[in-house]
């Protein structure tokens, strides 16, 4: 058995700096820190996740917020992708097969501006030349031959048919259904009436005569057809000629340059071919003032203006870094991801081209890294899907979101998918890295490297080096007053009351940080050179006095005496207990009153907050611990007749949490020996079945909540706290309560067992069980061991009694006789 309790020393309350040791003056003579302070863990993952580039090894960093996660990854990924070679460019072109299926082209770092520009300049000389070529007096004249021998050629055939339809007594007559036959009299082109005059033998003459020139008429038209086909051909030939020979030299001129490319190669020569088809849109201003001035027309007959479908849209142009593309998207939306095709209004209708397509996150990041907020991108429909599928399947498909949420077939463009190679990280709360690893059976195979980072590191000379280092940078990069080596000292123990560990130093620089900035507030106006150790602390005091009114309306309350707290006296089955409240930021300790009552019955101990249902799994776990220890310790040779009620007075919001166990134990261990306990006593601490106090949360809070309390009524210098020895690293008190207790004011007690809590409590000697199975007179253990005979023993005798009386009232077998 653990012997007595012994009360801490001062030195044990706090763990403080020593200014001299840190061996400077002020943050202004620390150079500024390169490295990341406490990650090494998450480090070396985020190193090994950027090496490796097999596919799905992308990253997800964790932890919570506040531990630099992002401005640390975005700092390391910079600087890791300075020595990466810069990515291609990406342009979207028109496709001249296809119109609906834009072309990707792709072009080393820096040369898609240079395409873009080359590509306009080549359709400026396009309508020049194309223009000049058409014009020229040879041209004309090659042209206005073919034509002038096709008109040639039709007089003569229609000259040879009338010749001989005049032969015939017949004329040919041209009207806008075609050549038609009339018969002739007298060198007049006959009536419908005269006509049908005539004898029916000659008018069945007159018939055949006009059904057979009017075969040759249709023979003759065909043949004129023919010709005029022939022409058209000729014509288009020669225009065709015409035009290759003037855009020909320009665009091979494009094609040595970008020889290398066999893509831009292809694009250039089916360029030049659709050029050649449609020369005449080269003319004047490209048809395009007919379109301004006919809009219906133009609007009817193409979507957008002709010149726009030889534009190059380049969608990443990297001329402008340097290494590799590290892109954070702060609004993952689908859109922002992966990108989007646009749409203008023309006259009541919405139109789209190529050259409206518009990049996402995906298309700038491609051939570096991607750093993604998780919170985000699953606030946003659709977007976690697709980055999935583009990660999966190494491709950026621009898919429009409004086929996605409509009920119809909609015509739309279906952009080239672009060939993806990029880094994907993902920053997040651990709770989102477990989900989706749980629920998205995808989640692992795509990311693979887990980048943990821890809220703590431990507290050693070199980590508080890099801690004042880190003061130092933050000081550069804000432009505020230097700290000296007191001001460091009270940040670096700030940083163990952060994380409530005399041994280790918070990583969650987020708030270190806005405590230094407001420190540098009040020193600035104070009129300090430097921040010291009273600006941190005036800062910190500020921030609380933000935050604690809540705090402050409570230990009034207690003051005024309307929440029932003593702290001097002793009273049969009461113990102060110690719990924290939680608002935000702002956590403090809550002093409440416990009691318990013990009575016969079966074994049964009945948690009050659980019977009305405020009281949470934790807590009832807790409490049934209790009958484990009590059964285990005092009813080995007999059954516990015994039931017992514990309840937080004046409690009005639910409990959780198992620090209660013990004050609840030391409750009923007071009740059932009926040794009162002394209330200038507040007590924390869990407690399993053997009786062992367990270490909680929150010591700190609870010992200066109950310190308060006393300094409102009046230290007497007989108050205290019992704590669990293995919580005596976990304290950071101020330091008026260290003072306190270096001045005999205050004290507390670390205790291993609850034999040696319930000694201070209540005075008495615990008591150990002897060999013959009983406790020493005198001894808590004993009172407790006799009250619980006397129940057993009652219990007993009333047993007996109901036996007897069922006997007495049972009928004798002679009284059937």
């Amino acid at each position: 058995m653990a012997g007595k309790a012994i009360e801490l020393k001062p030195d044990e309350a706090r763990r403080t700096c020593d200014e001299e040791g840190l061996g400077f003056r002020s943050t202004a003579d620390l150079p500024e820190l390169a490295e990341i302070v406490g990650q090494d863990r998450a480090v070396e993952a985020i190193e090994f996740g950027m090496d490796i580039d097999s596919r799905g090894f992308n990253i997800y960093v964790l932890g919570p917020s506040g531990t630099g996660k992002t401005s640390t990854i975005r700092r390391f990924v910079e600087e890791r992708a300075k020595g990466k070679p810069v990515p291609d460019d990406w342009c979207y072109v028109h496709n001249f097969a296809d119109p609906r299926k834009p072309t990707c082209l792709r072009l080393p770092a820096g040369m898609g501006k240079g395409f873009r520009s080359d590509i306009d300049k080549l359709v400026s000389d396009f309508k020049t030349d194309i223009q000049q070529a058409l014009e020229r007096e040879d041209f004309e004249t090659e042209r206005n031959q073919i034509v002038q021998r096709l008109q040639e050629e039709q007089a003569a055939r229609f000259a040879e048919l009338e010749k001989k339809a005049r032969e015939h007594g017949f004329s040919l007559q041209h009207g806008p259904r075609g050549v038609f036959v009339v018969p002739l009299v007298n060198g007049e082109a006959m009536s419908p009436d005269d006509f049908a005059k005539l004898p029916e033998d000659r008018r069945e003459d007159v018939q055949a005569g006009a059904q057979e020139l009017q075969e040759e008429v249709q023979k003759t038209l065909r043949q004129v057809r023919s010709v005029a086909r022939e022409t058209r051909e000729r014509l288009q030939e020669l225009e065709r000629n015409t035009v290759l020979f003037a855009v020909g030299h320009n665009v091979d001129i494009l094609k040595e340059k970008y020889g290398a490319l066999p893509d831009i190669v292809a694009y250039l020569d089916a360029m030049k071919e659709d050029v050649v088809s449609n020369a005449q849109g080269f003319l004047s201003s490209g048809g395009d003032s007919d379109q301004q001035q006919n809009p219906i027309a133009a609007l009817l007959s193409q979507q957008w203006a002709f010149l726009d479908r030889y534009k190059v849209n380049l969608i990443v142009d990297n001329s402008a870094i340097q290494g590799a593309p590290v892109i954070v998207e702060s609004a993952p939306t689908y859109q922002n991801l992966i990108g989007s095709i646009e749409r203008q209004a023309q006259f009541g209708m919405l139109t789209t081209n190529f050259s409206m397509i518009k990049p996402g996150a995906l298309h700038r990041a491609n051939g570096g890294y991607l750093i993604l907020e998780t919170d985000h991108l699953l606030r946003h429909p659709f977007s976690y899907e697709a980055l999935k599928h583009s990660i999966e399947n190494q491709e950026v498909k621009i898919t429009d979101i409004t086929e996605m949420l409509s009920l119809m077939s909609t015509a739309s463009l279906e952009p080239q998918p672009i060939p993806l190679d990029v880094k994907v990280i993902l920053i997040g709360h651990p709770m989102l890295y477990y989900l989706l690893f749980d629920l998205d059976e995808e989640f692992p195979e795509l990311f693979k490297v887990k980048a943990d980072f821890n809220v703590s590191m431990d507290r050693t000379e070199a980590n508080m080096q890099l801690y004042a280092r880190f003061l130092a940078s933050h000081c550069k990069a804000e432009g505020c007053l230097e700290f000296d080596r007191g001001g460091v000292a009270r940040i670096i123990e700030h940083a163990s009351e952060l994380v409530g560990d005399q041994t280790k130093l918070s990583t969650r620089f987020a708030r270190v940080c806005d405590i230094a900035l407001e420190a540098a507030h009040w020193a600035q106006k104070a009129g300090h050179h430097d921040v010291g150790r009273a600006d941190v602390q005036r800062a910190i005091d500020a921030k609380t006095r933000r935050a604690n009114r809540v705090e402050e309306v409570l230990q009034e309350m207690i003051e005024r005496g309307e929440v029932f707290i003593d702290v001097d006296g002793a009273v049969v089955g009461q113990v102060n207990g110690l719990s924290v409240m939680m608002l935000g930021d702002y956590m403090f300790g809550k002093p409440s009153r416990i009691t318990a009552r013990t009575f016969m019955g079966r074994g049964r101990v009945v948690n009050i907050e659980r019977e009305v249902k405020m009281s949470g799994p934790i807590h009832n776990k807790g409490v049934l611990i209790l009958a484990g220890y009590l059964n285990g310790k005092y009813g080995q040779s007999r059954p516990l007749s015994l039931s017992a009620s514990i309840g937080f007075e004046q409690l009005y919001e639910g409990v959780e949490g198992d620090s209660a166990s013990s004050t609840e134990l030391y409750a009923l261990l007071s009740s059932l020996s009926g040794l009162p306990i002394q209330q200038r006593f507040a007590v924390t601490g869990s407690v399993n079945q053997r009786g062992e106090v367990q270490p909680i949360g929150g010591a700190t809070q609870k010992i200066e909540g109950f310190f308060d309390v006393c300094k409102a009524k009046g230290l007497t210098g007989q108050q205290g706290v019992l704590i669990p020895k293995s919580n005596v690293r976990h304290l950071m008190l101020r330091e008026e309560i260290v003072a306190a207790i270096r001045d005999g004011k205050f004290h507390i007690y670390p205790v291993e067992t609850i034999d040696q809590g319930i000694e201070l409590l209540t005075g008495t000697p615990a008591g150990e069980l002897q060999p013959d199975g009983t406790y020493p007179e005198g001894t808590v253990n004993r009172a407790v061991d006799d009250r619980l005979k006397e129940y057993a023993e009652r219990w007993k005798e009333m047993a007996a009694k109901d036996h007897a009386g069922e006997s007495r009232d049972a009928p004798r077998d002679d009284e059937h006789s």
